[in-house]
């Protein structure tokens, strides 16, 4: 009997690797079983997916049309056979988003250690701060911070993280040291990515919206610009403690500093099962919050 996913494996691994000897390196099996593979399903689809010459291979129109289908089926059938197998070794591929900063310095550490302990496995690590949709755009998981819209999506919490106002002590010196929340409307604001700062007002949250000369989205400009007096900065205090520690920032109205964000994975319904996601949130739970306090203080 005829298997009926003979030949999708090898389709794509050539279509990967560019000629059919690297495709049959990384199957484990010969040349010959590639090419007879690939061959039998062009025979039995009555389609040709390669330009073949002496030197090089390259996909055809209907080739390029068709390998992104079997890439897809592939991952499907083996997210299938994994879910049969909880206690499974994590493989095939896994692609995270994670904002930039956070991503940085400390996901992709974890997630280096990760891949190396799983040999079966290759990730896609997507830093950015777009917001992206994870089903429509292929990815099975999303480190995210602070307060999430409802949607159809799993969550986990994986760590906190601490919020700090600062600033730098020649600012204050000439500025004045903000006393109240309210007080901050009088002071020179240097803004990132949120255009609300977040306080607290005994068991009550309160928020205001600085006002400043400079924006930006990147919260380590942000700090540099602290750092040389540009005025007031409200950043995570993984961007901060260090120099709040050597006395290069002040904290203001710690009395009033927000409750600490929740950092999040989140992953749809359908891959919350599979070995290669469920072990990485572990690690993540495990890991992330001793990595975000030593990156504090170090």
């Amino acid at each position: 009997m005829t298997n009926r996913w003979d030949g999708f494996d090898e389709v794509v691994a050539v279509a990967d690797a560019g000629t059919f000897v690297a495709a049959a390196k990384r199957l484990g099996t010969s040349t010959s079983h590639v090419s007879r593979a690939v061959a039998r399903l062009e025979q039995s689809l009555g389609a040709q997916f390669f330009h073949r010459t002496t030197r090089a291979v390259s996909l055809t129109d209907t080739g390029r049309t068709l390998v992104d289908q079997f890439r897809r089926l592939i991952a499907e059938r083996d997210e299938a056979i994994a879910m049969l197998d909880l206690q499974g070794e994590p493989q095939g591929q896994l692609r995270i988003t994670c904002p930039t900063a956070l991503g940085e310095r400390f996901i992709a550490p974890i997630v280096r250690s990760y891949v190396q302990e799983y040999p079966k496995l290759s990730v896609d690590l997507d830093l950015t701060n777009r917001v992206v949709e994870l089903v429509s755009e292929g990815f099975d998981l999303a480190i995210r911070t602070g307060t999430l819209p409802d949607s159809r999506l799993i969550r986990t919490q994986i760590a906190l993280r601490g919020i700090v106002t600062c600033a730098a002590p020649a600012y204050l010196a000439e500025n004045g040291t903000p006393q109240s929340v309210d007080d901050i409307t009088q002071h020179e604001c240097i803004i990132a990515t949120s255009d609300v700062w977040r306080f607290r007002n005994g068991n009550e949250p309160e928020s205001l919206r600085p006002r400043g000369r400079l924006r930006c989205n990147s919260g380590a400009a942000v700090f540099e610009a602290a750092l040389a007096g540009m005025g007031l900065c409200q950043l995570p205090e993984f961007y901060v403690n260090r120099a709040v520690a050597e006395g290069q920032l002040v904290e203001v109205l710690q009395q009033h500093r927000p409750d600490d964000d929740p950092i999040w994975a989140v992953y749809p319904q359908r891959r919350h099962l599979l070995p290669k996601v469920q072990r990485l949130i572990d690690t993540l739970r495990r890991e992330l919050p001793a990595a975000l306090v030593q990156g504090c203080v170090s």
